[in-house]
């Protein structure tokens, strides 16, 4: 098992990745670089290899993809993951690392919204975006996390073995943040420094087919993980839909006695009766969210005496 882990997925970044690679080997003398390579086609592994990385390759395409394959293969006490093009600088690797091995912290998040960012990025929609998700995902999950989207990141031996990784993309962060605030870890907020790409290097990230993505990775996992909130929601709706279809009919009965529309006051019905179906589904998933929660905190204490032994 490395003691520390450097993780740096790569498309395309010949740019860069030797900068990266160098400067975060200068910082962290102790850690083994990876670097693993997602169907590149400008050198970026041969660049990253003669750098001093250990080069690894993952075929699927999509950061998410990456990201499984390397917290599937690597085992280390401290794992850093860090975009390969020269955004983030590694001189908080060494505060970020600390967090997780001397204070036992299970993801440390680079938090670029608090210093530079939005000077330093020249695209106002992802500024915008990041703010948003912040906030939704703050208000919607009572946390207290400054950068969702920040692909600078610190985790423990615990978190990388018990995330299970669903999203195929960049919206990976996105599922990572929630997964930690749901499950109870230790998360805490580093301000790092943020730089834009530069000159000559691309963003593999496009605003508004990946802000979508981000939009329904949110819906999707708020769905999973307050089922009850979810679908009271989703029931409160129904019934005041229902209200709209009902109200007429009721003045019109106690107008005039009668009962004439009685297409919209059976569907007044229906919309009622789904309405209280999605409310009781919320509760047995709550229910059943619960019994997983419980599982998952006995997995943890198997997978520390694993670690004692």
């Amino acid at each position: 098992m490395d003691k520390i882990a450097v993780l740096i997925p790569c498309y395309n970044e010949s740019k860069t990745i030797e900068k990266v690679v160098s400067d975060f080997k200068a910082v962290l003398p102790e850690a083994v670089i990876y670097v693993y390579d997602n169907n590149s086609i400008d050198g970026t592994d041969k660049i990253a290899r003669s750098a001093g990385a250990v080069v690894r390759y993952e075929y699927q395409q999509g950061k998410g993809n990456v990201i499984r394959r390397m917290f599937r293969d690597i085992d280390a006490k401290c794992y850093i993951m860090v975009d390969g093009d020269d955004t983030y600088p590694a001189e908080y690797a060494k505060e970020m690392v600390d967090k997780v091995l001397k204070r036992s912290v299970d993801m440390v998040v680079g938090d670029r919204l608090s210093s530079t960012y939005f000077n330093e990025n020249k695209r106002p929609f992802h500024n915008l975006g990041n703010s948003l998700v912040r906030f939704s995902i703050n208000r919607l999950f009572k946390s207290d996390i400054k950068d969702i989207m920040t692909g600078y990141r610190a985790f423990s031996y615990q978190f990388v073995k018990t995330f299970p990784v669903l999203s195929k993309g960049f919206e990976i962060e996105t599922e990572m943040s929630i997964h930690a605030i749901d499950k109870n870890m230790f998360v805490e907020n580093t301000i790092i420094d943020y730089r834009d790409r530069p000159e000559g290097s691309e963003s593999k990230l496009n605003t508004y087919s990946d802000g979508f993505k981000v939009i329904r990775t949110i819906v999707r996992l708020y769905r999973n993980y307050k089922p009850l909130q979810f679908f009271s929601l989703l029931a409160m709706i129904l019934f005041l839909l229902s209200a709209v279809f009902f109200i007429p009919v009721l003045i019109e009965y106690i107008m005039t006695g009668f009962v004439e529309k009685f297409p919209t006051l059976i569907v007044s019905g229906f919309t009622v009766m789904a309405a209280i179906q999605s409310f009781f589904a919320g509760l047995i998933l709550d229910t059943i969210n619960q019994k997983n929660r419980q599982d998952f905190e006995l997995s943890l204490q198997d997978k520390s005496n694993d670690l004692k032994e």
